[in-house]
């Protein structure tokens, strides 16, 4: 066994990934507050050929040096918006015709292994504040909510490491 050279992972230019077909999946981030955290959902985005992520509130945008830290030029690649408020951006996502997902611990949310996502669907998965969640206000405004499972003894995972879980979850379901 050997390391592959970066040419024979055969990636797509920034041109190419411009071009390509993404998932019909929207990252929502809700008063992230971690520059790292906000860089590292943009390279999880870039990876799974995410359609754009909608940065909200106090979330930080580009260009910053401490997102480009984590994001290794993934936020020149994968679209994006601004919205002061997450209400806002949910409403629009909404007349676009997006199921709205918050990924919180709420009253019945189901466990993500449990959910299949459909790929002609659209879908806006929601990630909350680091130490607050997703607000309520936004919860309010949700279709569903999914649940990572946890066997520890600690009741959450990084906000940056549940875009990774949740977001493989739906590239799976999306590959023919």
């Amino acid at each position: 066994m050997r390391k592959k050279t970066y040419p024979e992972l055969g990636r797509l230019t920034p041109e190419e990934f411009e071009k390509s077909e993404k998932m019909s999946v929207s990252v929502v981030l809700d008063g992230i507050r971690s520059l790292n955290n906000v860089g590292s959902f943009f390279r999880t985005a870039d990876a799974f050929a995410v359609e754009r992520i909608l940065l909200c509130g106090i979330t930080a945008t580009p260009p910053d040096k401490e997102i480009h830290k984590t994001a290794l030029g993934a936020e020149t690649t994968v679209a994006w918006e601004y919205s002061e408020k997450c209400i806002d951006a949910i409403a629009r996502l909404r007349e676009e015709g997006y199921r709205i997902v918050a990924i919180e611990q709420v009253e019945g949310a189901m466990m993500l292994q449990m959910f299949e996502p459909v790929p002609e669907e659209k879908y806006a998965l929601v990630f909350g504040n680091e130490v607050e969640g997703v607000s309520q206000e936004v919860i309010d405004m949700c279709d569903d909510a999914l649940e990572i499972p946890q066997a520890g003894t600690k009741h959450s995972l990084n906000v940056a490491v549940s875009g990774g879980v949740v977001l493989w979850h739906f590239f799976r379901a999306f590959q023919p």
